[in-house]
């Protein structure tokens, strides 16, 4: 599955305003109920804060993929938020996190979940994508470095 099934540009947010981890994932999933009106945000950001009382989803590097399953959803959707800053996401190496994708996806979806979310790994993986990311400006730019990226990966 292609990240340009599942990324709407309209899903990134160039800059969050968020100050915490509860923020980020508040500003992430309100793009994703904007954009699916069978979403809840307020279910959505209740999923994704029980699953990071699980384990933190920041796996360093900058990183943080928080992610989530609803029955309400059809197919996996992604949404995407830089923090130019940084912010404390109880990343694995201690570090703030910057890059957040949000995943979210239907409830009995295990292997289609875990496919998505490692090909976001993957691709994170690699410092010059995640310099790119920083770097570019617009929501555009950063749906254009993501999406082909992911062409060429």
């Amino acid at each position: 599955m292609r990240l340009s099934e599942i990324l709407a540009i309209d899903n990134i947010i160039p800059e969050l305003k968020a100050k915490d981890k509860k923020g980020v994932l508040g500003e992430l999933a309100e793009v994703i109920a904007n954009y699916d009106a069978n979403i809840d945000k307020g279910l959505l950001v209740k999923v994704l804060i029980e699953r990071e009382h699980l384990g933190s989803t920041g796996i360093g590097d900058g990183v943080a993929i928080p992610h989530g399953k609803l029955s309400s959803v059809k197919q996996p959707i992604v949404s995407f938020g830089r923090s130019k800053k940084g912010l404390d996401f109880d990343s694995m190496d201690g570090q703030p996190a910057f890059l957040f994708f949000l995943l979210l996806a239907p409830e009995n979806s295990s292997g289609v979940h875990l496919q998505v979310l490692t090909k976001i790994a993957r691709i994170l993986k690699s410092s010059t994508f995640r310099r790119a990311l920083m770097q570019v400006e617009s929501r555009e730019e950063i749906y254009q470095t993501i999406i082909q990226t992911d062409g060429d990966a």
